[in-house]
């Protein structure tokens, strides 16, 4: 069964749209995968497709959406809904979507770096270095994972929390 998962941010310009397109990169047939705003921006960060055409990730299809997409009656529902940003987090997902988990991974927005072209740069690669760890743990969670709504829940919150320095380190 493939599960839907959707990445929420606020411009759905930078975070989400580099979680939605590295996890479809890396999910086979295992996920759905989409992003969205609650106030897109209109257009993709030229840094987020720098960032994953130099990881040879496709940025086909990629656009800033409204989560209203998602939430429309008729819309397809979701099984899990990852919001990346502070301000996403705090906001109500609208209940049309139905019965899906929420769980949140928040980091700093890479698009609101002021600086050199490479400072901005630099912001998407650790932002990118944060998901990718992150979408890796998610990866790694067992198929029946998902038969336990509590304990996949728990995991879940538990990602959020995952830095790429992590992985090294052996967990309990």
């Amino acid at each position: 069964m493939k599960r839907r998962v959707l990445f929420l941010c606020t411009g759905n310009s930078a975070r989400s749209v580099l979680a939605e397109a590295t996890l479809r990169a890396w999910a086979g047939n295992r996920f759905e995968v989409f992003s969205a705003g609650s106030q897109p921006a209109g257009k993709v960060n030229p840094h987020a497709l720098s960032q994953l055409t130099t990881e040879g990730i496709s940025t086909a299809g990629l656009r800033s959406k409204s989560w209203d997409e998602f939430a429309a009656e008729g819309a397809t529902p979701m099984d899990l809904v990852v919001t990346v940003c502070d301000s996403a987090a705090a906001e109500t997902c609208p209940v049309v979507f139905g019965d899906f988990l929420r769980v949140h991974w928040g980091l700093p927005d890479p698009a609101a770096v002021q600086g050199s072209e490479e400072e901005k740069r630099e912001a998407f690669r650790q932002a990118h270095r944060i998901i990718k760890a992150r979408l890796l743990a998610f990866l790694a969670l067992p198929a029946e994972a998902w038969n336990d709504r509590a304990a996949l829940k728990h995991a879940l919150d538990k990602i959020g929390f995952v830095e790429p320095e992590d992985e090294a380190v052996p967990h309990d």
